[in-house]
């Protein structure tokens, strides 16, 4: 009975993260960005980076400071994440239109990221995060954030510059949708009006930090009650769950025939995650409490390489396709994210 009620305090932890995040928290960073008058290319780097991945970071922030060894939460949480985002959501893009990309900023994302997964590596092996290491994170999204801003600049290309998509409200009589209307309402009663979108953003914040921290501890009595390591729990469920809200705007600007958007929030998201994601909350504690951070990943290598190989997979697979994203290429995809899944499960209850 206790299986089922944690289950379902994640599952619907997954879904009030996706509608604050859609409908309040991207959308008043967006308005923030526009008030401090931003560039596309800046906003997109930072605070949209930000809004898609306020999950991770916050599952990385509680599970780091949560009393007991509960670490390996937020790294498999974003670990899990970035596997997804680069495999299940680049190949839903692919699948729901066939588009042509500029290899300009993806070759850029790419290369940050194939980075970011060395760093992440090599800080990780050691099983011990020291302070410097920490800074060195945040400091090199920092670079990347300059990189972004000058690429233009180093290499001319043209890039569609659209306004953000975000989840419509629409009033629903019936369906799935009606399950979850109290929930709605109880948002949109405590969250101001979109004008007010400082407001909105402090509210959203709160409200995110709230439902991870929900998240967090359904996670942890799910891995104790069904006796799996918290980093398969992270890996799967939670790096699914976290990327709801990547997955469904990834889709929309797809089928807008922009799927280079969605391969570039994809990447960048997972830049974000590795650099920021890790590398604040290592920071914070260092910083707050005043103690290392101790890791002990177990699979670490089949992560990183795991990780590596869907950068080259996805670089030559464009090259080969001349920088093109169709179906076929979505479906290769989507089948190793499902085969990575099943090697993890299979890994848990036959090798172990």
């Amino acid at each position: 009975m206790a299986l089922i009620g944690y289950s379902l305090l994640l599952f619907l932890s997954f879904y009030i993260l996706a509608e604050i995040g859609d409908k309040y928290f991207v959308p008043s960073l967006d308005k923030i960005s526009k008030a401090l008058n931003l560039s596309h290319d800046m906003a997109g780097a930072t605070l949209m980076a930000a809004g898609s991945s306020a999950p991770e970071i916050f599952v990385a922030i509680m599970a780091l400071f949560k009393p007991g060894d509960h670490g390996d939460l937020g790294v498999g949480t974003i670990v899990g994440s970035a596997i997804f985002n680069l495999l299940a959501i680049i190949g839903v893009a692919g699948i729901v239109k066939k588009s042509v990309i500029a290899w300009q900023p993806v070759v850029r994302d790419l290369l940050f990221y194939a980075i970011s997964i060395i760093a992440f590596y090599i800080v990780l092996e050691n099983e011990r995060v020291t302070l410097l290491e920490s800074i060195a994170f945040i400091l090199m999204y920092g670079f990347y954030v300059y990189s972004v801003i000058n690429w233009k600049k180093w290499f001319k290309y043209e890039e569609i510059d659209i306004e953000p998509i975000y989840a419509e409200e629409k009033e629903s009589s019936g369906g799935w949708k009606s399950i979850f209307k109290p929930i709605d309402a109880t948002i949109k009663f405590i969250v101001p009006r979109p004008e007010k979108y400082i407001l909105v953003f402090t509210i959203s914040i709160l409200l995110i930090a709230a439902t991870c921290w929900v998240l967090v501890e359904s996670a942890v009595h799910v891995s104790a009650i069904l006796g799996v390591p918290e980093m398969v729990i992270a890996l799967i469920v939670l790096g699914i769950g976290t990327s709801v809200p990547d997955i469904v705007s990834s889709a929309i600007v797809a089928k807008q025939g922009r799927g280079g958007m969605a391969v570039s929030n994809a990447v960048g998201s997972n830049i974000f995650d590795i650099f920021i994601g890790l590398g604040l909350p290592w920071f914070l504690k260092h910083v707050l409490l005043k103690e290392e951070v101790i890791t002990h990943i177990e699979g670490l290598e089949v992560a990183v390489g795991l990780l590596l190989g869907s950068v080259l997979l996805i670089l030559f697979a464009l090259l080969y396709k001349k920088w093109t994203l169709n179906k076929g290429l979505g479906y290769i995809l989507i089948l190793l994210y499902i085969l990575f899944v099943v090697y993890e499960i299979v890994d848990l209850y036959v090798f172990q």
